[in-house]
């Protein structure tokens, strides 16, 4: 059988959210005003937390920095924040969980709601190579601040890896699936997986996964 082992990647592998990071990151730059981005930010993590948020709004708005600049400028700005931000964030233990599947056989897969511009350069450097987040749109070699596809959020990770598993003639029910999240936001793949496992879960995953009898683990 087939092995898949799964991983949310913001508070599960990382020590932090990278999306709020990439944030903070460019207000030390001075390409963003704190006030506003904080305001804003704090708007959508309440919505988050009432289980209303709209994540192509909010995708939006992550994104709409990247629209007034240059493809190289902004890649030069994700590279410095690659080397002072996510690298410290990465958790020795969550690597070595990664190690521990890989050494098991196991495929590897990263899917997050965040989009693959902050993403990709993180799945690569925890080696990796599959990722599913949400895909924001390139045109004319420059973001548009839209997104394509499904967002990779809530129910949407369900759709977008029963995709993924087409696309590889994979049958989902034919393979021995692991989850690892932190969030509350992930209770329908993590209900739908062989092998659901909280990671540092908030309060209303962990009190779910203490119902169900799941796993419970920390990285940190």
């Amino acid at each position: 059988m087939k092995k898949l082992a799964i991983f949310d990647l913001d508070n599960t592998l990382l020590n932090g959210d990278s999306d709020v990071a990439w944030g903070e990151y460019l207000i030390e730059l001075g390409i963003w005003d704190s006030q506003l981005y904080r305001q804003t930010n704090l708007k959508f993590y309440q919505d988050y937390l009432n289980g209303c948020l709209d994540i192509r709004a909010f995708q939006r708005f992550q994104l709409q920095v990247l629209t007034k600049h240059s493809l190289e400028t902004v890649l030069q700005w994700r590279q410095g924040f690659m080397d002072e931000i996510i690298t410290p964030m990465i958790l020795p233990k969550a690597q070595a969980l990664i190690e521990e599947h890989r050494q098991e056989g196991a495929h590897l897969l990263i899917i997050t709601s965040t989009n693959r511009f902050i993403t990709q350069p993180i799945a690569e450097k925890l080696g990796i190579s599959d990722l599913i987040a949400t895909e924001p749109e390139i045109k004319e070699g420059r973001y548009t601040g839209e997104i394509i596809d499904e967002p990779s959020y809530a129910e949407g990770k369900i759709i977008r890896l029963e995709k993924w598993l087409k696309e590889r003639n994979w049958v989902f029910e034919n393979i021995e699936t692991w989850f690892y999240s932190d969030s509350r936001s992930d209770l329908p793949l993590l209900k739908k997986v062989k092998h659901p496992i909280a990671v540092d879960a908030d309060a209303t995953l962990r009190a779910e996964a203490e119902r169900q009898n799941w796993s419970i683990i920390s990285l940190r």
